[in-house]
């Protein structure tokens, strides 16, 4: 988690703390990755990345954020 004051790029709500999201290379605010925790696809997403991980790439850009998240 990062320590920092910046604007949210899903919610548009100021942010002291963010974490990258699993679904791309945003950073975003805690509440906008509580709710992308709940998101029916996060599984796929971390699933994804381990395995990208796994093969060497550190640099994953994600699966791409859902339009309905």
């Amino acid at each position: 988690m990062t320590t920092l004051s910046s604007t949210c790029p899903r919610c548009g709500n100021e942010i002291t703390a963010s974490i990258v999201s699993r679904f791309s290379i945003e950073d975003i605010c805690l509440p906008c990755s509580d709710r992308e925790r709940a998101h029916p696809r996060y599984a796929e997403a971390v699933a994804k990345e381990e395995e990208e991980i796994r093969r060497g790439n550190f640099n994953f850009a994600g699966i791409g954020k859902p339009p309905d998240l």
